[in-house]
Parts: structure tokens; C-alpha cells; sequence
């Protein structure tokens, strides 16, 4: 039994080191002395690309905390006609990548749009000299479509802690003839802050880490900086130093949402959930509550979806083409392949930690999940460091003992994509699988060596039939994030190589998404499926 252990340490410690070494790696990249494309970076442009990532992150994060914590407050404490529509309804978004929302909204509201070709054929307006409109494609605009598409996180976590919060301190309330805005203002949306606070910083780590919207709508942030001075100045140590300052913010990010979810704990955890207390609307408060809920609904996701299924329709020819199908089998083989080797890892890790219970063993598990916190742009600087340094000593081994150059087998093939996607969406499986194993009773493990069985075979023979569930979730939810990963395939993607993400950014990117909206389509299904788990858990909680 003793060998076992050491072999699911090594293990564990081996897998989560791997994990996290393009996070070490991009550190110690960027201590490195300063070149001239930083320095010129510095003293130029760099003050830009962070004045615009902190009005990004800002503007974004407080008008999707104004989108989503009203809808939040409405579907926990009011009853509308429609509610249990509107309650999976309003997360819906989340399936909706930021830059195809980004595409459809500039297509409407550009000077060539609808909109504006509308208001000049009433108003008899005949050049843009003659009125003003808001630009859409800005730094305004970009905050906008990303808070559309980032509200349903403050909107689900927000529902959540009003819907757990005490029915007695609502009923005192009313007692003491609090008005619904009181009762609001002075109990619940105290109670609420850490759950509000969590969900922003999710909101702002999005947003930090967004690259296809802000490049479509040429808004300068450091994520653009970092694609810009890879690839433009193909110049990695500055990249790496760029990509040190937003993972600094990142970690403050996390630290952030930690501390509120410790006080979450702590001054909710005695609440009980008790009997229907919601306020029953009417008149045009009853109105007013559905117009705001369902036209966020449809600008964020109905309208935008039916131009897409538009576009799928009268250019379904110019869609199914030979390179679809192959760009849809590219996603579906990295993406399978990432997913199996995700869950694999989490079953490795999380054992380790089932079989010592010591609190030193929920290092690796911590470790391996660092990654999910890291933007795919950053996390593709971190992972071409280490592989480019493994392809180069395996071909100065080769070629030493006369073997031949096998070539980038490691930077430069779908091994990349997949390394990254496994260090990316690792924390999915591991959490995942963690919940499972945390319902099995110990007694079982203790039958289990009272009948003479190894570790392994312990985890064959009773673990694995049990967590089977919870092993097929967690690979599930990491094809998922595959599949529309767009940043880290950016970047990392071998010569001829598209998935279905990169392929629908191109077609956007040229301003020809009619002819990529069957796979934009696909992609916003797949996404769908884990809003639709995440909403039936709620259901099932509630």
C-alpha cells in the first residue's frame, strides 16, 4: 500500500508542476532584462493599453452589475407572468461569444446599418454631417456588448444569495413597513455584497482576458499588446513581461473573490430557506419588470442569435463547405482529446487526496487549477516557452547521436492546443470530480482495504462506478470550454490548422460572418449545454 502512495504523490505533484509551469515559465521570462520593444513599448503606447483596460474592465463591470443585479433581484423576489422561462432565459447569454454579439450589434448600428439608414430616410438626413450618432465600434461600445454577454455571472450568483438569504429578517421588514426598495437597499443587497463582489471579479477576469471583441471594435488593451507584440514584433520576452502585469492583476482578482467568499460563508451560512415571500407585481411595475428582463434576453441573445440563423439560411451554401466539416472535426479531435486527459488528471489528484487526508495533498489539487484563472492569450505565451525549449532539446538530442531533426513536434503540432486547453479548463474536471468523490462514504474506503485492495484497484473497482457521473460531467464541461476557446487557438494553432472558434473569428474579423454563421451557430449550442446543467442544479437546489 505504501508503494501506491508514493506512486499517486509522484503522480499528482508531477501532473500539477506540469500544470503550472506556463505560469512559471511567463514570470520567468519576464525577468529578464528589458529589450527595446518593451522599453519602446513603455515609453510610448503602454499607458494607453492600461488606461484602456482599466476603463474596460470598469465600464463593463458596472453596467453588467446594472443589467444583472435588478433581474437577479426580480426573479428571486418577484413573481411576473413567465417567471420560470425567464429564469433560465436570462443566463442564456452566456453561450453568446462577445465578438460575434460585437459583429451583429456594428452591422445594425454602423453608418451603413438599418438604424441609421432608418433615421435618414425619416429625418431626410443625407450625410453624417447632418446628425450625430454614437460610434459603436469604440471603447464605449465594446464595454456594452461584453456586458451583455457577462451579466448572466452577476445575475446567477446575485439570484442565488438573495434566493438563500433569511425569510424571518424579509418578514421583519415588512413589519416594520419597509418599502420593497427598503427592504432591498438596507437587508438584502447587504447580505448580497460578497456573492456581487464574487461575480464581478469574474466579470472583470473576462473581460481582462477578452481578445476578440476588443480587436474587432480596435480597441487597444494588453491583450491586444500581447498579441501584437508576439506575433507583430515577434518578440516573446516582451510579450512575457506584458503578460506578467495582467496576471499580477489577476491574482489580486482571485485574492479578492477568496476573501469575499470566506465572508459569504461566514454571515450566511445559519440562513434557512422558508416559505414564499415574494412580492406579487402589477400595473406597470408588473410591465416594467417584463420589458426589462425579457429585452435583455432578446439583446443579448434572441436577436442576435436570429440574424445569425438569418445569415445560416440564405448562405447555407457558401457555409457547408468542405473546410466546416474538416474545421469541425479539427475541434472535435483537440477538444476530446483535451477533455480525457482532463479528467484523467483530476482523477489522479483528486485520489491522491482521498487517500491522505493531509492538508499538504490539496497542494497539487490548488496547483493544477491556477490555470482556469489565466487568459488564453496570457496562458499561450506560458505554453510556448516551455515547448519551444523541449523541441529544441530534443532536436539537439537527435541530431548529437545522428538521428535526424524530428522538427517542433511539440510547439509546432495540435500538442500545443491541447497542452493549453488542459492547463486552461483543468479546474473544471477537478472540481467536478471533487464534488463526486466527496459523496461516497469513507466507510466504503475502509471495506474496501479490509477486503485486501489496492489503491488502484480501490479506484477501479468501487470509486470509478460511482463517480462515473460525475467523471462524464466533468469531461463534458471541458469539451465545452474547448470548443470555444478562441485566444489560446489563436495563437497557438499549427500551420493549416483552424478550429471552428478561429474559423468564425476570420470570417468576422473580414466582415464576412454571413459565411461563418452556420459554425457560429454550433458553437453557441455547445455553449448552451452548460447553462441548461447549471440552471436544472439551481431548480433541483431551489
Amino acid at each position: 500500500m505504501k508503494e501506491k502512495h508514493i506512486f499517486w504523490q509522484s503522480s499528482s505533484w508531477v501532473l500539477s508542476l506540469l500544470l503550472v509551469l506556463p505560469i512559471l515559465a511567463i514570470f520567468y521570462t519576464a525577468l529578464g532584462d528589458s529589450d527595446e520593444v518593451f522599453s519602446h513599448l513603455m515609453s510610448t503606447v503602454m499607458g494607453t493599453y492600461t488606461a484602456n483596460t482599466f476603463w474596460l474592465v470598469f465600464g463593463t463591470s458596472v453596467l453588467a452589475l446594472l443589467l444583472g443585479l435588478p433581474s437577479a433581484w426580480i426573479m428571486a423576489m418577484c413573481r411576473i407572468p413567465g417567471e420560470k422561462t425567464l429564469q433560465w432565459a436570462l443566463v442564456l447569454p452566456l453561450a453568446m461569444p462577445g465578438y460575434i454579439v460585437g459583429y451583429i450589434y456594428t452591422n445594425w448600428f454602423d453608418y451603413a446599418g438599418p438604424v441609421q439608414i432608418f433615421l435618414r430616410d425619416v429625418f431626410g438626413w443625407e450625410t453624417i454631417h447632418d446628425y450625430w450618432f454614437p460610434n459603436i465600434r469604440s471603447l464605449g461600445g465594446a464595454c456594452i456588448v461584453l456586458a451583455l454577454v457577462l451579466y448572466p455571472y452577476i445575475y446567477l450568483l446575485a439570484r442565488t444569495a438573495f434566493m438563500e438569504q433569511s425569510v424571518s429578517l424579509l418578514q421583519s421588514a415588512r413589519l416594520l413597513r419597509c418599502s420593497p426598495w427598503q427592504s432591498f437597499r438596507r437587508i438584502s443587497l447587504p447580505l448580497a455584497r460578497p456573492s456581487i463582489a464574487v461575480a464581478l471579479s469574474l466579470v472583470a477576469m473576462e473581460t481582462l482576458g477578452d481578445f476578440g471583441t476588443v480587436s474587432y471594435f480596435a480597441v487597444n488593451t494588453l491583450t491586444t499588446a500581447v498579441y501584437d507584440t508576439w506575433l507583430g514584433y515577434s518578440n516573446l520576452n516582451a510579450a512575457a513581461k506584458i503578460s506578467s502585469l495582467m496576471l499580477l492583476v489577476i491574482f489580486f482578482l482571485i485574492s479578492t473573490e477568496r476573501f469575499s467568499r470566506r465572508k459569504q460563508k461566514l454571515f450566511q451560512q445559519q440562513f434557512e430557506h422558508g416559505d414564499d415571500v415574494r412580492y406579487t407585481l402589477t400595473g406597470a411595475k408588473k410591465w416594467c419588470a417584463i420589458i426589462w428582463c425579457w429585452g435583455l434576453v432578446c439583446m443579448a441573445f434572441a436577436f442576435p442569435l436570429l440574424q445569425l440563423c438569418y445569415y445560416a439560411w440564405h448562405y447555407f451554401a457558401e457555409s457547408w463547405t468542405s473546410q466546416f466539416l474538416q474545421y469541425s472535426l479539427n475541434s472535435l479531435s483537440v477538444s476530446i482529446i483535451a477533455a480525457v486527459v482532463a479528467v484523467i488528471l483530476a482523477l489522479i489528484v483528486n485520489f491522491y487526496r482521498r487517500l491522505d487526508g493531509s492538508k499538504y495533498t490539496a497542494v497539487p489539487m490548488r496547483l493544477a487549477s491556477l490555470g482556469y484563472a489565466v487568459p488564453g492569450t496570457v496562458l499561450a505565451i506560458g505554453v510556448i516557452i516551455p515547448l519551444t525549449s523541449a523541441d529544441h532539446l530534443l532536436n539537439d538530442f537527435t541530431q548529437a547521436y545522428e538521428l535526424g531533426r524530428p522538427g517542433l513536434i511539440f510547439s509546432g503540432t495540435m500538442f500545443a492546443i491541447i497542452f493549453a486547453f488542459v492547463v486552461r479548463f483543468a479546474a473544471v474536471a477537478i472540481g467536478s470530480i471533487e464534488s463526486s468523490l466527496a459523496k461516497i462514504s469513507p466507510s466504503l474506503d475502509m471495506a474496501s482495504k479490509t477486503m485486501g485492495y489496492a489503491s488502484t484497484a480501490m479506484l477501479r473497482r468501487v470509486h470509478l462506478p460511482l463517480i462515473r457521473r460525475g467523471c462524464l460531467i466533468a469531461g463534458l464541461l471541458v469539451f465545452i470550454e474547448s470548443m470555444k476557446e478562441l485566444n489560446a487557438a489563436l495563437l497557438l494553432r499549427p500551420f493549416n490548422f483552424e478550429t471552428l472558434a478561429t474559423y468564425v473569428f476570420n470570417f468576422a474579423s473580414d466582415e464576412q460572418l454571413e459565411q461563418a454563421a452556420l459554425p457560429a451557430i454550433l458553437l453557441v449550442i455547445v455553449g448552451l449545454i452548460p447553462l441548461v446543467m447549471i440552471n436544472r442544479s439551481l431548480e433541483q437546489k431551489h
